[in-house]
């Protein structure tokens, strides 16, 4: 039992010394200088000249930056000493684990695109000490399913605007006009409103009832559904931030929570031990009286036939 608690409390010990690390200021501007660095570096290498005539050099720079990061999810795998489970709760720290871990896995640290593409994935780390980046991308994560629906819809639109556009526009400007897949790339763009005035001059031309073409398809594809992807990135926005509130929280109540379990242990513990203590002290004292009334009693005449009384003391022992 001691054992345990013994382990128990060293466990506590190595995450709360890793945990005042990993909060200082110090180590998040270190790891976020590290990973500019491999930034740097893959810029670097992209220039073929710089990459071959400082190439030892880039090498033991990232060798270094291998190191640094090792280092640092070690570090913040011993803050989870007391509570391993909760490191893989936050999908981020689990993200950094496979980054990180990447770079010792014999197939990929041989394949020097992989290679390359993890290095980039470094990159993403930011957001790990970066909160207001890491809700933007948990809010485009979140946004996604809306995101579908709201390409889909897009898609009809553009998909009967360009149909549309074909039946009226094919024989006169088939440039623009002359198939299903010409008419959608130049509503397309026309989504974003560039050469909006030249096409509508253009379809003038054509016929005075085009501007009711190109308006309403400018109301719906370029306000209405603009508006709808906006309200819908804003909902995974707020989502996002208490998500990420929501986490601070459960962290700082998880954190709090080892210190009272130790606290309790001990006093537990030092409970124990003075409740041991005053248990030999009694047993002292009775033994100490039992040697003083010994003698006095064996002493002592008594009735014929009636037990002596240190005999029934002896007995009774």
């Amino acid at each position: 039992m001691s054992d345990l608690i013994q382990m128990s409390t060293g466990r506590e010990r190595l995450a709360a010394r890793c945990r005042t690390v990993c909060e200082a200021r110090v180590f998040a501007l270190g790891v976020m200088s590290v990973i500019l660095l491999n930034a740097v570096l893959l810029g670097v290498e992209t220039y073929s000249g710089l990459s071959v005539e400082y190439g030892v050099l880039l090498h033991s720079a990232e060798r270094f930056c291998v190191v640094a990061f090792t280092l640092e999810m070690l570090i913040r795998l011993g803050a989870h000493a007391d509570r391993p489970k909760a490191f893989f709760r936050d999908p981020w720290n689990v993200f950094d684990l496979l980054v990180v871990s990447s770079a010792f896995v014999p197939f990929l640290r041989e394949n020097t695109t992989l290679l390359r593409l993890l290095r980039l994935a470094r990159v993403l780390r930011t957001a790990k000490f970066m909160p207001q980046l890491r809700i933007l991308l948990v809010a485009v994560g979140r946004s996604l399913p809306g995101t579908v629906s709201f390409l889909f819809v897009g898609a009809l639109i553009l998909y009967v605007y360009a149909m549309i556009g074909w039946i009226c526009f094919a024989g006169h400007d088939p440039a623009h006009y002359g198939s299903l897949g010409r008419a959608g790339l130049t509503l397309f763009l026309l989504m974003t409103l560039e050469g909006l005035g030249d096409a509508v001059h253009a379809g003038l031309a054509v016929s005075p009832f085009s501007i009711v073409y190109y308006a309403s398809y400018v109301l719906l594809a370029s306000f209405v559904l603009v508006n709808v992807l906006i309200g819908v990135v804003l909902n995974a926005l707020e989502e996002a931030r208490e998500m990420e509130e929501d986490a601070k929280r459960a962290e700082e109540a998880a954190a709090r929570r080892p210190a009272g379990h130790a606290d309790a242990v001990r006093a537990a513990q030092e409970g124990a031990d003075e409740l041991r203590l005053r248990i030999a002290a009694v047993r002292s004292a009775l033994d100490d009286m039992e040697a003083r009334l010994e003698p006095s009693f064996a002493a002592a005449p008594h009735p014929t036939g009636s037990p002596s009384l240190a005999g029934a003391s002896a007995g009774a022992r």
